[in-house]
C-alpha cells in the first residue's frame, strides 16, 4: 500500500514540479523513477532492494509474476489509443509543406541513419536497431510544449515545431509496433514463411478489430445507446476490451488495434470526441506519472551500467548533431524558413513520452523471449529522452537568442471574441502586417473567421490549453471583445501578464459609460462605446477607414468627431512606418506627427 500510493503521489507531484519549473514532465518522473529504483538499490539501500520494486522478488514488490508487464500493456494502449485520437488526416493536408516532410521524410531519416548507427556502434542485428530508431522518431506535444511555451518564436518556426509533435506522435508509435511485431514474429529464428504469416494476421487483426470498433462505437453514440454519464468510461472498457480481443485472435496485434481505432474516431470530427479527448488526456497523465516510475524504477542497475561507454555518447551526438539537422535539412530544403531557423528546429527535437513507454514494454517482451541484446533496448531509449529532453529544456532559449531567431518585440494580438466586429478588426490588423488570433467558442463565429482568412481557435477562454498554446508565444497585446462583462473581465484577469504585457484592453460596459469618472484604464476606443453600439456601427457600415492627420490639434477633433458620434469609432493610429497603436478610451494623448492616420470603423467622412 505505501509503494503504491508513494508512486502515485510522487507521480503527481513531479507532474506539479514540471509545470511550475516549465519544462517536459518525463525528465522528473524518469529521474525519480531511477532514484528510488536502481540507484536506492545500488547506492543507499542496506539490503540491496529497491525502494519501489515493480516486479514481485519474494520478498518486495507489487507486481507478481507477468502484472507488470500486463499493467503496462493496458496503460500504453490507452495512451497510443489517445494519439490516434490526435491524428487528422485533414490537418495533415492543411500543413506546410515542411511539416508534412519532417513526418515523412525526417522520420525516414532517423528511422534508417538511427538504425546503421546502434547497429555499428553496439553491435545489435538489424532487427533490433530498426526497432530502436523507430522508437526515437517520436517526439510528442508532451515535451515540445513545455520547452517552447516561454519563449517567442517567428511564427513559422512555432507552428513548424508545434505539429511536427502532434502529428508525429500518433505516426511514430504505429511505426514502432509495426516494427516491433515484425521482429516478435521472427521469433529471433529469422523471418520464415510461418513468421510472416504471423506478421501479416498481426497486421490484418489489428486493423481490423481497430476499424469495426471505431465504427461500432461510433454507431452506439450516434443512436445515443450510450448515456452522457457512462460515455468516457464506455469508451475506456472499449478500448481495453479491443486490446484484449485483438491479442487473443492474434498475439501481439492489440497495440496497433488501438491506434487505429484511435485515428479512426478522430477522423469523425464529432462534438462527443472532444469530451472522451479530454478525459483520456486526463487518466493519461495519472497513467503516464506512474508508468515513467515504475518502468526507471524497474531498470536494473547493471542494465544502466551498459551506457557507461564512449559509444553511447557517440550515438547521442549522431541523434543530436547528424540525425536531426539531416532531416530537417531535407525536409526544409526550398522552404521560406531561414538558415538560422533550421538550424533552431534541428537543435529542438526532444524525444517524448510514448517512444519510452513502449521502449520499456517491448524490452521486456524481448528479454523475455531471450532476443540477443535486448537488454540493449530501453536504456538506450530512455538515454536518448533524457538526454534530449534535459538538453533541449536548458539550452533552447540562449540557443534561439544566439542564433538571432528570439523575438525581441512581442506585437501579436489576441483577441478574445470573433464577433461581426472583432471579425472587422482582426482583418485590418492582419491586411497591415500584424499576427492576429481571435479566440471564441462560438464554432459560427470561429468558421466565419477562417473563411475571412484569419487565425481563429475554437476555444473556451476558461480553457488551460490556451496557456500551451505555442503559437501564441509572440503575442504582446490582448483585446477583449466580447459581449459578455464577465468574460472581458476575467480575460484581462486572467492572461494580461502572459498575453497582454505591451498592453491590454477591454470593452467598456453601459454601466462604465454612463460613469466616464469610473473609466477604467484598461477601456477600449471611447468612452461612448460599449459592445451593442459597436455591434450596431458594425452592422450598418461594415467598413474600417483611413484618415489623415494634420497634426495634433487635428486629431483631437478627430477623436471629438468619431467618440461623439453614433456611427463611428476611433480604433487605431498609424504612424508613418505603418505601425499601429491602440486608442484608450481613457487615455487619448499619444505622440502624434503630420502624415500620421487615425484608422476609424463606421460612417466614413
Amino acid at each position: 500500500m505505501l509503494e503504491l500510493s508513494g508512486i502515485i503521489i510522487l507521480g503527481i507531484l513531479a507532474q506539479w514540479f514540471a509545470w511550475k519549473l516549465k519544462i517536459p514532465a518525463i525528465l522528473p518522473l524518469i529521474l525519480i523513477g531511477l532514484f528510488v529504483g536502481p540507484i536506492a538499490a545500488e547506492f543507499i539501500s542496506d539490503d540491496g532492494y529497491k525502494w519501489i520494486e515493480p516486479i514481485w522478488n519474494g520478498k518486495k514488490g507489487l507486481f507478481p509474476g507477468e502484472g507488470l508487464y500486463y499493467f503496462v500493456s493496458l496503460a500504453i494502449s490507452i495512451i497510443l489509443f489517445e494519439g490516434g485520437l490526435t491524428l487528422k488526416l485533414r490537418e495533415i493536408k492543411n500543413t506546410t509543406g515542411v511539416i508534412t516532410k519532417l513526418i515523412s521524410i525526417g522520420s525516414l531519416v532517423t528511422f534508417f541513419v538511427g538504425a546503421i548507427a546502434v547497429h555499428y556502434l553496439f553491435n545489435l542485428d538489424y532487427e533490433l536497431s530498426f526497432l530502436f530508431s523507430a522508437l526515437i522518431i517520436v517526439t510528442g506535444p508532451t515535451v515540445i510544449t513545455p520547452i517552447l511555451r516561454n519563449i517567442p518564436l517567428k511564427k513559422d518556426v512555432s507552428t513548424v515545431l508545434k505539429w511536427e509533435g502532434i502529428l508525429i506522435d500518433p505516426i511514430g508509435a504505429l511505426v514502432a509496433v509495426i516494427v516491433f511485431e515484425f521482429i516478435f514474429v521472427g521469433g529471433g529464428g529469422g523471418f520464415t514463411k510461418t513468421a510472416l504469416i504471423e506478421f501479416g494476421k498481426i497486421i490484418l487483426f489489428g486493423c481490423t478489430f481497430g476499424f469495426t470498433f471505431a465504427h461500432g462505437f461510433h454507431f452506439l453514440v450516434k443512436k445515443k445507446l450510450i448515456p452522457h454519464y457512462l460515455m468516457n468510461v464506455f469508451s475506456l472498457a472499449a478500448v481495453l476490451g479491443l486490446f484484449v480481443l485483438s491479442d487473443t485472435f492474434a498475439h501481439e496485434s492489440g497495440l496497433l488495434s488501438v491506434v487505429v481505432m484511435g485515428m479512426v474516431l478522430g477522423n469523425k470530427n464529432d462534438s462527443y470526441l472532444k469530451e472522451i479527448l479530454y478525459f483520456k488526456e486526463s487518466l493519461s497523465v495519472l497513467l503516464i506519472s506512474v508508468l515513467f516510475i515504475l518502468l526507471a524504477a524497474n531498470i536494473d542497475f547493471e542494465n544502466l551500467m551498459l551506457l557507461a561507454t564512449w559509444k553511447t555518447a557517440a550515438l547521442f551526438a549522431v541523434v543530436v548533431f547528424i540525425i536531426r539537422p539531416l532531416g530537417v535539412f531535407l525536409s526544409a530544403y526550398g522552404s521560406k524558413l531561414t538558415f538560422n531557423e533550421k538550424i533552431f528546429i534541428s537543435w529542438v527535437g526532444p524525444r517524448g513520452i510514448v517512444a519510452a513507454g513502449i521502449a520499456s514494454l517491448f524490452g521486456s517482451k524481448l528479454m523475455a523471449e531471450d532476443v540477443v541484446n535486448a537488454n540493449y533496448l530501453t536504456p538506450l531509449v530512455f538515454m536518448v529522452v533524457l538526454g534530449t529532453v534535459l538538453l533541449n529544456a536548458t539550452t533552447a532559449r540562449f540557443f534561439a537568442k544566439l542564433i538571432g531567431v528570439f523575438l525581441k518585440n512581442s506585437d501579436g494580438i489576441l483577441i478574445v471574441g470573433a464577433s461581426p466586429v472583432a471579425r472587422l478588426i482582426g482583418k485590418y490588423l492582419v491586411d497591415n502586417n500584424r499576427h492576429v488570433v481571435l479566440i471564441d467558442s462560438n464554432h459560427n463565429n470561429v468558421r466565419q473567421a477562417k473563411e475571412m482568412g484569419l487565425e481563429a481557435i475554437n476555444t473556451d477562454i476558461y480553457s488551460v490549453s490556451l496557456e500551451d498554446n505555442i503559437e501564441l508565444n509572440d503575442v504582446g497585446f490582448l483585446m477583449a471583445l466580447t459581449g459578455s462583462a464577465d468574460i472581458n473581465h476575467y480575460a484581462i484577469s486572467r492572461f494580461s501578464e502572459q498575453f497582454g504585457e505591451n498592453g491590454s484592453f477591454r470593452l467598456i460596459t453601459a454601466e462604465e459609460m454612463n460613469n466616464p469618472e469610473n473609466m477604467p484604464k484598461e477601456g477600449l476606443f471611447s468612452q461612448t462605446d460599449d459592445f451593442n453600439s459597436l455591434t450596431n456601427i458594425a452592422l450598418q457600415y461594415p467598413f474600417i477607414h483611413e484618415i489623415e492627420i494634420k497634426d495634433k490639434n487635428h486629431y483631437e477633433e478627430l477623436i471629438e468627431i468619431t467618440s461623439s458620434n453614433d456611427v463611428m469609432v476611433p480604433l487605431l493610429v498609424k504612424d508613418n512606418k505603418g505601425v499601429l497603436e491602440i486608442i484608450s478610451a481613457i487615455n487619448k494623448s499619444m505622440k502624434i506627427e503630420k502624415g500620421f492616420q487615425l484608422v476609424y470603423l463606421g460612417k466614413p467622412f
